[in-house]
């Protein structure tokens, strides 16, 4: 019996690896991290559940990193005598792990290195998940510089060039959050672009919003204070990863066939729970 695969980058833990948990069930996986100890753990863990899960270190600001982890699953598709057919793009980095331009590299173009790379292979019934953040909900759309984000659909280079150097126009301390808020609303706006592409070719591709969870990477936001966002919540606790893994395989499954370009906010309610003045309160820290 034939097997698809699911390539799951930023696979090797957190809402990663709690997804490919759950796409293993009727697929091959995988996995891509540049945290080589993370995928070994991530594979073994998977292969003990009966998950076929493949680990491959792959960096998502590299292009031809991207394009070979995409070969590679190909290959492994060849196998099996399925095909690449789900990518979830969970990848990303948050404010305090770097400056502004790591933060538009990895989060930002990298999204456009995996959007481009699975769309040249993409076919009828493919599915594209990109994982933004609550962050990107935060900026009113008039604010955001969408002429500079138009660039990523032509020169993904000048596209990263104008938004780093914009950004560097910021006081120096606020340049992380806003560099992070700044890229999680471009991958929002990307997704809903792209959707006419995948559309063409009867693929899919969707963007899923977290708001606060207990992974590693939402352990470290809280130090800039993210968990105050449970004041706002309906739901007045952290998310876990099984629940936004939840999320995220839905919407890269096969029964979700005609949910596509759209953005998906899974965050207890806290959006609904904030008024204006409140994001700006957030924001400044």
């Amino acid at each position: 019996m034939s097997t698809d695969i699911a390539v799951i980058t930023g696979g090797g833990r957190g809402m990663g690896l709690a997804t490919a948990k759950l796409l293993g069930r009727d697929h091959a996986i995988v996995l891509a991290d540049l945290n080589e100890a993370a995928l070994e753990a991530a594979v073994a863990e998977l292969d003990g559940r009966g998950i076929r899960a493949v680990a491959a270190r792959a960096d998502v600001t590299d292009p031809g990193d991207v394009a070979r982890l995409l070969e590679t699953a190909s290959e492994i598709a060849a196998e099996t005598g399925g095909r690449v057919r789900a990518v979830v793009h969970a990848a990303g980095v948050s404010p305090q792990t770097g400056d502004a331009a790591f933060i538009y590299r990895v989060n930002a173009l990298g999204t456009v290195h995996v959007t481009r790379a699975f769309l040249r292979i993409a076919q009828e019934g493919d599915a594209l998940v990109n994982v933004a953040s609550i962050a990107g909900h935060w900026s009113p759309k008039f604010l955001l510089p969408t002429r500079t984000f138009r660039s990523a659909l032509t020169n993904p280079a000048r596209f990263a060039h104008t938004i780093v150097t914009a950004s560097n126009a910021m006081p120096r301390k606020a340049r992380p959050g806003a560099a992070y808020g700044t890229s999680k609303a471009f991958v929002i706006w990307y997704t809903e672009q792209m959707a006419a592409a995948f559309g063409a070719k009867g693929a899919r591709i969707v963007s899923v919003s977290p708001g606060t969870f207990d992974t590693e990477m939402g352990r470290l936001e809280v130090a800039s204070g993210s968990d105050r966002l449970l004041d706002y919540a309906a739901l007045r606790r952290f998310g876990k990863p099984e629940e936004i893994a939840a999320v995220l395989a839905f919407a890269a499954g096969r029964e979700p066939g005609y949910l596509t370009g759209v953005d998906i906010l899974v965050d207890g309610g806290t959006n609904a729970g904030m008024k204006s003045s409140d994001f700006l309160a957030i924001a400044r820290g």
